[in-house]
């Protein structure tokens, strides 16, 4: 067990993750996203949690696990071209995941989405939370643009705004 993570999850507050995600950077980051979906047929969800609660925090539990359990929850999974993306903040650990469906994890790979995270934790770790942020959206989307294009009858799938826990 990690204890300097135990304790920064335990000294997580609301506050500290309303400083850092203010109501108008979560209002950017779901324009940001409603200006993206109408480029490409994929669905983008944002996610903030700032720290895992103590069951799965013991546990060891990581943040990319955690993002592919609400990547299922949020049935981020089922869209209809299977081009459904999560990105993940997991603020205690000034981490991002982003989890991708099959549909465009297959066209893009895993390397792709490893640099938009290490993109946004660059841009996080200066307290930039909310062009990290934007940028992140904006990289996801250029991506589903170009193996996606968004075509006639393309619905919005999923909420636009962006969740805290």
């Amino acid at each position: 067990m990690d204890i300097a993570r135990v304790f920064r999850h335990l000294a997580m507050t609301s506050s500290r993750v309303r400083r850092a995600f203010p109501s108008s950077t979560l209002r950017a980051i779901e324009e940001s996203i409603r200006a993206s979906e109408a480029t490409h047929a994929g669905e983008l969800r944002f996610v903030v949690e700032g720290a895992l609660d103590s069951a799965p925090l013991l546990r060891g539990q990581s943040a990319r696990a955690r993002a592919i359990e609400l990547f299922a929850r949020l049935q981020v999974w089922d869209t209809e071209h299977n081009t459904g993306v999560l990105i993940y903040v997991l603020l205690a650990d000034r981490s991002v995941e982003i989890v991708a469906d099959r549909g465009i994890h297959a066209k893009a790979g895993a390397e792709a989405w490893s640099e938009i995270c290490r993109g946004m934790e660059a841009r996080f770790s200066t307290g930039d939370f909310g062009t990290g942020a934007v940028h992140g959206i904006e990289a996801v989307s250029r991506l589903l643009a170009h193996h996606f294009p968004r075509h006639p009858g393309d619905r919005n799938e999923l909420p636009d705004k962006p969740l805290v826990l």
